[in-house]
């Protein structure tokens, strides 16, 4: 590292966008992943649309459960 960066000619913001939305990723193990790879290919789905389905499913049945 330097020790001293010359930040005159920098501009405040310049990559900054307010509907910019951060998505984390997400590690399957790798027997989770082969299965979901081949369900998906089976359903004729992307793998993420099918892991977002059951996601959704077990929210909508862990939200009915709740008193």
């Amino acid at each position: 590292m330097k020790a001293e960066y010359d930040f005159s000619k920098g501009e405040r913001g310049k990559f900054y966008n307010a509907q910019a939305e951060f998505s984390f990723p997400i590690h399957l193990e790798p027997d989770v992943n082969a299965r979901m790879n081949r369900l998906a290919e089976e359903s004729g789905v992307e793998v993420q649309a099918l892991v977002n389905e059951w996601l959704r499913a077990n929210l909508s049945v862990i939200e009915s459960l709740q008193p």
